[in-house]
């Protein structure tokens, strides 16, 4: 395995074409520097990731787990996007301090917000530990080698965290070719400092989403603290702001097309491996029907958000979760099907079993693993299928399942504890349901969700074939289940789910597995364990080591092809350069948008382009301050990084190292690139930091904070 490895690196470093395709290991960087210097970077691949010293690297944050985020300032100021802050934001707004609405700026630290349960995460080292893992490994059975990986693993995460306070993860790259040792830092006590109103933060709404020209002012800033030894801490009143390693100038000057950008973030999920006969199904089967499902959900939550004020408040963390797939993958289908992805697939795939025909090691290593690959996709994409639809019912639709789902682990718990006699486990998840069951209900209307309940269950009896179907939905009138479910079930009402969780142990007994909300989980839930959950484990099991195949033939048959790792939620770099595109025929996008066009859209009278009055009246002002390029203010612009989910925050850096804006989005024709990316069209959305400058200084009056940056003109 240690040749594998080797293998990567021989690869990487026969690159001589344009990189902007991949998202690239930070320690694998050297192999690109020449690339990205002749495309305008004047910085070093070792100002970028460095291990033992100080890098920029330094100042990328994992943020919340889900989101990317980047110091700009000594005292740890932390910028990320709006929307990745999101929920912390409304979790700090009421109907009578409304700062979703009207925006917030700390004027001071003591004013700055703790948010419980945030945290934000420094790589500390990234190292490739391929040879480790496969430690003593050879001649051993498939059963002894995985164990002995599973030691080795277990031995070198321990030896990276003894006597530091870092956490260690090793996770597999190429589909387990490569495997890299990642050291972590992570901080608990962040605090929201500034977020402009809600109608910056997410101008545009639903209307604008993944659509070219953005004009949305998506960012928040953050501050992480930390204890008196600039170490991670709990939340105290008495922490200090935490001194970063290395934080991002900030560039107050010209942009200009086809400079140099740097995108340096934590990108979540790619799948450019799918093999053909899946990526059809994904395309024709799979994303209809679930866009569908959200479809319902989204026609209920939107009408009731307009509605009143007190419902968007509560509903808008969930309106925005649920939205933001379902547009991504309209876009994703209509740009994979513009590119002709799966006849492409198909011809890239052709091409690879006549390559392996050419060699007889080759021949007998890889020339039967596209078919492989596309027989089990065939036979098993009806259960992936129902996998995914299940989902969309049981865990992102009616929210009555998400309470059975609680419910349902109390329950496993207090039986574990009788069998064990040994109740701790289930009194500490008792009382932190009680605990947090008020911030559920708080944010929950039951007519919203008595109405997606009848909405995705009709559908989901329409689409589902009968036999998966559970009794409830296939024998009994939807209507007459809903009206049942939402009349008797404890599991929709405050006051009774407060009760049974009381007196859980008499409940449990009898009378939570007769609820009628209950009862329909369980029986969903038990279709999928019964009748799916076997197949779908032979499916993936079968399907990672097909692929582990199938890309250590493309690293070995095609050396002088760019190849990258599929992205997997670990640090990342991807470069491109300042740039618009044209992504159909008679349609060009230029690479900036100003606030010209925040005022053209606001003239629409469109609800999703509504802004504060103060707001109307400095863009019509025009006073830019000293954030103005020829008279104008940009407010975002595309380049040609590529990026997925979890890029959101990301910093985005010029060839100096300075920050530039702010990654937020991908532009429609773009979302394919998660299967394919595509040069040409492909485009990720930045917000100008000139544009969060201005914001904070000139709106939010925030000259304090802007004071804390190290700003470059």
């Amino acid at each position: 395995m240690r040749k594998i490895s080797l293998f990567i690196l021989f690869v990487l470093f026969s690159i001589s074409s344009k990189a902007e395709e991949g998202m690239l290991i930070p320690t694998l960087l050297d192999a690109f520097e020449s690339d990205m210097q002749a495309m305008g970077m004047e910085i070093s691949a070792q100002d970028i990731y460095n291990a033992n010293n100080a890098s920029i690297k330094d100042a990328i944050f994992h943020f919340g787990g889900g989101c990317t985020s980047s110091t700009i300032s000594a005292k740890g100021l932390l910028l990320t996007n709006h929307h990745c802050g999101y929920s912390q934001i409304y979790d700090h707004t009421t109907v009578e301090n409304n700062i979703a609405k009207n925006g917030y700026w700390a004027k001071n630290l003591a004013e700055e917000l703790p948010n419980p349960g945030l945290t934000a995460t420094r790589m500390v080292k990234i190292e490739d530990v391929t040879e480790l893992v496969f430690e003593g490994t050879e001649g051993l059975s498939d059963a002894e080698r995985h164990q002995k990986t599973l030691v080795n693993i277990a031995r070198i995460k321990a030896e990276a965290t003894t006597n530091n306070h870092y956490e260690a993860d090793i996770k597999p790259f190429y589909f387990g070719n490569s495997y890299f040792l990642l050291v972590k830092e992570t901080f608990n006590d962040v605090r929201l400092v500034g977020t402009p109103p809600s109608s910056v933060g997410k101008f545009g709404g639903d209307l604008d989403n993944w659509i070219w020209p953005r004009h949305t002012g998506d960012f928040a800033m953050f501050r992480i603290y930390a204890d008196a030894n600039n170490h991670p801490a709990e939340y105290n009143s008495n922490n200090q702001p935490y001194t970063p390693l290395h934080f991002l100038p900030v560039a107050n000057r010209a942009r200009e097309k086809d400079d140099f950008t740097l995108v340096f973030g934590f990108p979540g999920s790619t799948e450019q491996h799918t093999i053909s006969t899946e990526l059809d199904y994904i395309i024709n089967t799979l994303r209809p029907a679930q866009i569908r499902m959200r479809d319902l959900s989204l026609s209920v939550i939107n009408a009731a958000m307009k509605k009143s004020v007190e419902t968007e408040i509560m509903y808008a963390t969930k309106q925005s979760r649920i939205s933001n797939s379902w547009k991504r993958w309209i876009g994703q289908i209509d740009g994979l099907k513009r590119v002709r992805a799966v006849e492409k697939k198909i011809e890239e795939e052709n091409a690879y079993i006549q390559k392996a025909s050419t060699k007889e090691e080759w021949n007998n290593q890889y020339s039967e693993v596209v078919g492989a690959l596309r027989d089990l996709s065939s036979k098993y994409n009806d259960k992936d299928f129902f996998y995914n639809l299940f989902i969309e019912y049981a865990y992102v639709g009616a929210e009555v399942f998400e309470r059975a789902r609680k419910i349902e682990s109390l329950l496993n718990l207090y039986t574990k504890s009788k069998d064990s006699e040994d109740a701790t486990d289930f009194t500490k998840a008792l009382e932190k349901e009680k605990e947090s069951l008020h911030g559920f209900f708080d944010n929950y209307d039951v007519n919203i969700d008595k109405e997606v309940f009848l909405l995705q269950s009709q559908y989901y009896k329409e689409i589902i074939e009968e036999k998966y179907l559970p009794a409830s939905l296939r024998e009994s009138d939807v209507e007459k289940l809903q009206a049942t479910i939402y009349a008797q079930s404890f599991l929709t009402d405050r006051e009774k789910y407060k009760k049974v969780i009381n007196n859980f142990e008499k409940f449990a007994k009898k009378k939570i597995q007769k609820d009628p909300g209950y009862l329909l989980y369980e029986e969903v839930r038990n279709v999928f364990r019964e009748e799916i959950l076997n197949d779908l484990r032979f499916y993936y099991g079968s399907k990672d080591p097909l692929l582990t195949n199938l890309v250590k033939g493309k690293l070995e048959m095609y050396p002088d092809k760019k190849h990258w790792a599929d992205a997997n939620s670990t640090l990342r770099v991807s470069y491109g350069k300042l740039e618009g595109s044209v992504p159909r025929d008679g349609m060009e996008y230029i690479h900036y948008s100003t606030t010209d066009g925040i005022i053209e859209k606001y003239n629409t009278g469109a609800e999703d382009y509504e802004l504060v009055p103060r707001m109307v009246e400095l863009l019509e002002e025009k006073n830019w301050g000293d954030y103005a390029q020829n008279g104008e203010l940009w407010v975002c612009f595309t380049s040609s990084n590529h990026t997925t989910g979890g890029n959101s925050g990301s910093p985005v850096i010029n060839g100096k190292g300075e920050l530039v804006g702010l990654n937020f989005d991908r532009s429609w024709e773009s979302t394919m690139s998660d299967y394919m990316f595509d040069s040409s069209r492909c485009r990720n959305i930045s917000v100008d930091i000139r544009y969060v400058l201005w914001m904070t200084d000139i709106y939010g009056e925030a000259s304090h904070i802007i004071e804390e940056m190290n700003i470059v003109k």
